[in-house]
């Protein structure tokens, strides 16, 4: 039975992440991987999706110019199919160079990883073959897959998740989105956007995205209606079901109305179970949270020598949070004692249209959790790289402490490039310093990013447009114990 330093369990963007920087340690590493190299994040989930959003994107943009263009499903098919297969390809070529290197730091294998104990693993590859491998630490990468409500036939044909849209061989004409977060609605926003698709998006709550602030709700609501999107909001879904090769769901809405509707397609977008089963948790005694998922204490679980990482935890389901938390397990386990990871400050965007680009705490944090807090938001108008784009949907908003210091809570962008102008601000927050060497810098021009900048010199009282003489693209107010009062200037 060969030994080794590192298991790592999942072959995902976190658990690839943790081998590679359990190497720079110099540490004899498996990498066990039971279907394919890069998992969901490459096949069902992020790369997939964000190809088809870039195409969408564009195919929105040349309807613009040329209202009844068609896009061809197998032309996008195939950008998406080129898109997995050369990502797919780097991280293959990589590995198989790694194994090839004189030190023979990495191995990795393809097989059903099992835990026998908290040292040993058996693995069961394609051909029924069982091998043991043992190590000092073991890294749990396992993933997550999509949710799916016991009472709905999900065929992954017609009623699909996720991972049924690889199924699809035509745009469909119809489709229903399940759910109205972040991915139920990115999904509507890029089948909307190709302009062959009538989407509908049910919505219990009564708006979407509802842990975001209303007015960024409010952009993106308006721009799926503006695609001819439907929104049933305030909805409870009563029923789905296929009927004739095509998808026949009920809805209640509050007032107690009801509605049947039939669409050739339903995506179900309801959150992601971890994959905990069949992995041998029970027999070594590794603990489990109360959402399902595995417990954890800064990635070490209650078995001191098991860790753990990714959409496994379902702490906060993003491959940069899930490579992050792997890297640091790896430290944790041969490197020098390091702090505790911290969530409270994750960048992240939402590919959306316009897209949303988010750090920090929103408003509707701040006032829950009873910060006084002072708001400046500039409207995308008044930036002139917006303005050369043509759009101009959206807005910044930046969030600071209600004092002379003036630290960062948070930020939200809403608007074309927004995920380009977050990071300088994240790094503000993270590094808790004050805003006044940001705001002096000089940014390059036109740029979004020049909209931070007036941002905060809006906070600075030396802004180059004025809130008073602008009052209805440039805001400033003041919020305390849930009351939010506008100001000119805020000095």
């Amino acid at each position: 039975m060969e030994h080794y330093d590192l298991i790592v369990i999942g072959g995902g963007p976190s658990g690839y992440a943790g081998a590679m920087r359990a190497i720079d340690f110099g540490k004899k590493v498996l990498l066990i991987e039971k279907k394919r190299i890069g998992g969901a994040g490459i096949y069902n989930g992020v790369l997939t999706s964000k190809t088809l959003w870039e195409q969408s994107l564009k195919i929105a943009s040349i309807r613009e110019l040329i209202p009844d263009y068609k896009p061809k499903f197998e032309d996008v098919s195939r950008t998406v199919n080129e898109a997995v297969f050369e990502r797919k390809t780097q991280m293959t070529v990589h590995l198989q160079l790694l194994q090839k290197q004189s030190k023979r730091l990495f191995f990795y294998e393809k097989g059903v990883a099992f835990l026998k104990d908290k040292h040993t693993v058996q693995i069961t590859k394609e051909d029924g073959t069982v091998k043991l491998a043992s190590a000092d630490n073991i890294l749990l990468a396992t993933g997550s897959r999509p949710r799916t409500p016991a009472n709905i036939n999900v065929d992954e044909q017609t009623i699909v998740t996720s991972d049924g849209i690889k199924n699809f061989t035509e745009f469909p004409k119809s489709m229903v989105v399940l759910g109205a977060g972040v991915i139920g609605c990115e999904f509507a926003t890029i089948f909307s956007g190709f302009g062959t698709t009538k989407v509908s998006l049910i919505d219990k709550a009564d708006r979407i995205l509802p842990f975001e602030d209303e007015d960024i709700a409010d952009v993106i609501k308006n721009s799926l209606e503006d695609n001819n999107a439907r929104l049933h909001q305030g909805a409870s879904l009563k029923r789905m079901e296929i009927v004739n090769g095509r998808v026949e769901y009920e809805l209640e809405y509050k007032d107690g109305k009801t509605e049947v509707l039939t669409v050739d397609k339903a995506l179900i977008s309801i959150g992601r179970i971890a994959n905990v089963e069949n992995i041998g948790l029970e027999d070594v005694g590794v603990k489990l949270n109360s959402r399902g998922s595995i417990w954890d204490d800064d990635t070490q679980t209650n078995i001191s020598n098991i860790y753990v990482a990714g959409d496994v935890t379902t702490e906060v389901a993003l491959v940069n949070v899930g490579e992050r938390e792997a890297r640091h397990a790896v430290v944790r386990m041969f490197g020098p004692t390091i702090k505790p990871l911290t969530y409270q400050n994750i960048s992240s965007i939402m590919f959306l249209n316009p897209e949303v680009a988010a750090v920090g705490m929103n408003e509707q944090e701040c006032n829950a959790k009873g910060i006084a807090h002072k708001v400046v938001k500039l409207d995308f108008t008044t930036n002139a790289r917006a303005i050369a784009m043509r759009k101009t949907k959206g807005f910044f908003k930046i969030i600071v402490t209600n004092d002379n210091g003036m630290r960062i809570l948070g930020m939200r962008v809403v608007g074309e490039h927004a995920s380009s102008a977050i990071q300088a601000v994240a790094y503000l927050i993270h590094t808790n310093q004050g805003i006044r060497e940001l705001a002096d810098m000089m940014h390059p021009h036109p740029s979004i990013i020049e909209g931070v900048q007036e941002c905060l010199r809006m906070l600075l009282h030396k802004s180059i447009y004025k809130p008073y003489v602008f009052k209805d693209r440039l805001k400033c107010y003041v919020c305390e114990s849930g009351v939010c009062t506008p100001v000119e200037s805020l000095v």
